[in-house]
């Protein structure tokens, strides 16, 4: 009888690294990116406040 062991076999999963040790550019480059997505949010907080800017839809010709 043959086994169920068919193909390659998969390789044991690597331990978790453990935490990075931060420059200060790394700090300010992550705060960088928390008030940027703070900004986006109020953006997009603002725009779904107005509604559509268009509502035209698809244009169609005058000919039948």
């Amino acid at each position: 009888m043959s086994s169920r062991e068919g193909g390659k076999k998969k390789p044991l999963k690597a331990p978790k690294k453990g935490p990075k040790e931060l420059d200060d550019e790394d700090v300010k480059f992550k705060e960088k990116q928390k008030e940027e997505q703070k900004k986006l949010a109020e953006i997009k907080a603002k725009a779904t406040q107005k509604g559509p800017l268009v509502g035209g839809g698809i244009k169609k010709s005058g000919k039948k």
